[in-house]
């Protein structure tokens, strides 16, 4: 079966509903039922609880509180590199900007500015630039983290669709995470300039979060939403929580040319660990 095929039942779900529903039972203090669940879940997908600062599945009170649950210190040691990976997950692609396009999966194309919403003055500081797509599934860590050091300039909420983000909807949907809600985040580095992290939406995703502003959805807006921070010095070193996704999905980054010439070893569907070396500044 093509994953065009596969993916034409997301067409018909209703969606939107499903997330909603998915956010409150994963928000809610289930005591009992919220345990059992948890331990349904990390059964089923593999969850490395030796990993977390309290592997003790009974003491989550929510299954949020479980889903976004820290690492213990020092698990996750920073990379010499000038970008670490931000996340646990897998790479979906990766390289260079064909221009102003991103390659999605084969046979899939999006172009930056649809990704930031429509804002062409910010699409084209990455014009010919370099790009990454990472998949968080449902057993990864699923806090974000900052691949080098930048200060927050700008946050921009696009609404959008809820498709799966996982790599059978990503060879099946046609600009699938430039039609996602998603939530854009703009960065300056001293050394690096201008970067984006796009952090993208998917069913049952009940929220999206950052460390500044806190859940940015719900509520989900209706129309593209900004932020700016010029009068406000938010500045996160390299390594250090940027966001968090309630439930998992995907993470875009989009640098200028000449920033970064990427690890050697990437290679897409390559399980990725934060903290890994991402790449260094080309010679």
């Amino acid at each position: 079966m093509s994953d065009r095929l596969k993916v034409l039942p997301q067409y018909l779900l209703p969606k939107r509903r499903l997330t909603t529903f998915a956010g409150r039972v994963a928000g809610a203090n289930g005591g009992t039922v919220t345990t059992r669940l948890i331990r349904w879940f990390v059964a089923k997908y593999g969850v490395n609880m030796q990993e977390a600062e309290n592997p003790d599945i009974t003491s989550y009170k929510s299954f949020n509180e479980f889903f976004t649950r820290p690492l213990k210190a020092g698990v996750r040691p920073l990379a010499e590199a000038d970008f670490v990976c931000p996340v646990d997950g897998a790479i979906s692609q990766f390289g260079a900007i064909d221009d102003h396009h991103i390659l999605q999966a084969k046979g899939h194309r999006f172009t930056t500015t649809e990704l930031v919403g429509g804002d062409a003055s910010l699409a084209k500081q990455f014009q010919h630039g370099c790009f990454a797509n990472l998949y968080l599934s449902p057993k990864d860590y699923h806090r974000l983290h900052m691949p080098c050091d930048g200060r927050l300039t700008r946050m921009i909420y696009v609404p959008g669709a809820l498709f799966s983000v996982n790599p059978t909807t990503a060879r099946g949907v046609p600009n699938l995470f430039a039609r996602n809600e998603r939530v854009v985040c703009v960065f300056e580095s001293p050394e690096h300039g201008p970067f984006v992290l796009v952090l993208v939406g998917a069913t049952i995703v009940g929220s999206m979060a950052t460390v500044w502003h806190g859940v940015v959805n719900p509520p989900r807006m209706q129309k593209v939403t900004e932020w700016t921070y010029d009068d406000r010095d938010i500045v996160l070193k390299k390594g250090e929580e940027m966001g968090r996704f309630l439930l998992g999905s995907t993470i875009v980054m989009l640098f200028r040319p000449d920033t970064i010439r990427f690890n050697p070893d990437w290679a897409p569907e390559r399980a990725v660990r934060l903290g890994e070396s991402m790449g260094n500044r080309p010679a």
